[in-house]
């Protein structure tokens, strides 16, 4: 049942709102994912608002991961959280969470995009919106230094990315905090957020808060920028890629040719995109780093190298071509 309260308009529910509304569809179901924490909840309370100005249903999925006790009254709590804001339809989901050697928080994030997943096909939804805020982006982007990972990492997490939407990229947390209270909103503390054993969770309460002190303020709102330009980039990047393969692929006996001349002609930010793009899109392998640094290596540095075999593809030089074929038997 929607509830009759209606909070005041302070600047926090304000700023919820619009964030919000610049991101919901033209038409079809919205739905919230929604844990019964500040952020997610701060979400829904500002989309059940704005889907019924704009004429559109919103709803939420809830998803059990089942890895703390009590975690079904938790979603239970939740649902009702979101029916009172009348949200319609409100799914709750329990899914089984798996480590096949990731990590228990890759896990758990694997089984929650999979029941999304599942909640879009079965209700018809246009999209799913996530509560992730600018401290999360400004998290994600340091994780991702520390990993050493790239720009791809660096770049953080994309507003929009398929059906998923991220309405709350530039909102701090703080914010959403307090357009719960603001609101009346009694939001759910998951404990996992205080562990220290979670490298994020370290991130959040040690890292930051150092960089802020040492550094002044508006570390969080820096690494968001940062995160946001390194995306545009990205982009214009990967834009390009599919005409540069295209203009650098030959016929080879034997799986897939690519040029080494087309690719010496072009910067490494670009060869080394031909490169993975072509290994994904014949192979479907994800090239690590070292392995695309390897590959390009038969290019500006061949000396009659062998063949590297790759996990799930190889790849070898024969004259002027770059040959990427399936794994040999061994």
């Amino acid at each position: 049942m929607k509830s009759s309260r209606r909070p005041r308009l302070t600047p926090a529910i304000a700023d919820l709102r619009r964030a919000v509304r610049a991101h919901l569809p033209e038409t079809g179901l919205v739905l919230v994912g929604l844990s019964g924490g500040a952020d997610s909840l701060a979400l829904a309370a500002a989309t059940a608002f704005e889907a019924q100005r704009a004429g559109l249903r919103a709803g939420a999925v809830i998803i059990d991961h089942g890895l703390q006790a009590g975690s079904a009254e938790i979603a239970a709590a939740a649902a009702r959280q979101a029916a009172e804001l009348g949200l319609d339809p409100v799914l709750v989901l329990p899914v089984r969470v798996t480590d096949a050697g990731d990590g228990p928080e890759a896990a758990a994030r694997a089984a929650r995009y999979a029941a999304f997943d599942a909640a879009l096909a079965d209700t018809g939804a246009a999209t799913v919106l996530l509560g992730h805020t600018l401290d999360d982006q400004a998290e994600t982007v340091l994780l991702g230094l520390a990993r050493g990972s790239g720009a791809r990492s660096l770049q953080g997490m994309a507003a929009i990315s398929g059906p998923f939407r991220r309405p709350l990229l530039g909102i701090r947390r703080a914010q959403t905090r307090q357009a719960c209270l603001d609101a009346g909103l009694h939001a759910w503390t998951d404990p996992q957020n205080s562990d220290a054993r979670y490298a994020r969770v370290r991130v959040r309460d040690r890292v930051l808060p150092m960089l802020e002190n040492e550094l002044g303020p508006g570390i969080a709102e820096a690494l968001a920028r940062t995160a946001e330009t390194l995306r545009e980039d990205a982009d214009a990047l990967d834009a390009l890629v599919p005409a540069l393969v295209a203009d650098s692929i030959r016929p080879a006996e034997t799986g897939i040719g690519v040029s080494a001349l087309v690719l010496a002609g072009h910067p490494p930010a670009l060869a080394h995109r031909i490169i993975r793009q072509v290994a994904e899109t014949e192979f479907g392998v994800t090239l690590e780093r070292s392995h695309t640094l390897a590959v390009a290596r038969l290019v500006t540095q061949w000396h009659g190298q062998k063949a590297l075999d790759l996990p799930g593809v190889r790849v070898e030089r024969l004259g002027g071509t770059l040959v990427f074929s399936a794994p040999r038997p061994t």
